[in-house]
């Protein structure tokens, strides 16, 4: 059974993402060890990201990361469609659990805070694995904008990067 992992970059003050979603505050922040994730992106083969963050990516000025990986993107409104990128329209948290159940290597929640709430609240991830890095946004997309669930998290690893970035792992507590 794969695990979902939720990977993600926060602000200091518990943001993902300013007001408008715009990722290029991520551009020029210092960043953990490359070896880390290399080794976090080589443990996965499928990605999960809200429709938000996936047209983010898309009007970034980058090559697609994830063209070695299968793609599930969670949107009420598919666009710009490519190759390899899946859209779940409907009972995403069904989707989900079933994928969990399939053979291979886990699966990365890369990001959408409403998405990262639903799966939370519907015990779905199994680890966190966030990296803050030492900047403040001061207003933004919060890492978790609803109140969630009650969940116990034990914290499994807590790792200070030579730039100050602070990557925690936790892991879901039944």
């Amino acid at each position: 059974m794969k695990k979902l992992k939720l990977y993600i970059t926060s602000s200091l003050d518990g943001f993902i993402a300013p007001p408008d979603g715009d990722m290029d505050w991520l551009i020029n922040t210092p960043r953990p060890s490359t070896e880390d994730y290399r080794n976090f992106f080589d443990s996965v083969d499928a990605v999960i990201m809200g429709g938000n963050t996936y047209r983010e990516m898309c009007c970034m000025d980058i090559l697609w990361p994830y063209k070695d990986k299968i793609v599930y993107v969670v949107t009420r409104h598919p666009i710009m469609m490519k190759e390899g990128v899946n859209f779940i329209t409907e009972n995403a948290v069904e989707t989900i659990s079933q994928l969990k159940k399939e053979n291979g290597k886990d699966i990365w929640l890369v990001g959408g805070a409403e998405l990262i709430s639903l799966l939370l609240d519907n015990d779905l991830i199994d680890e966190m694995i966030i990296t803050t890095i030492p900047v403040t946004l001061e207003k933004g997309i919060s890492l978790f904008p609803n109140k969630l669930n009650e969940t116990n998290w034990a914290l499994n690893e807590n790792m200070t990067y030579n730039n100050n970035a602070v990557r925690k792992t936790y892991q879901f507590v039944q």
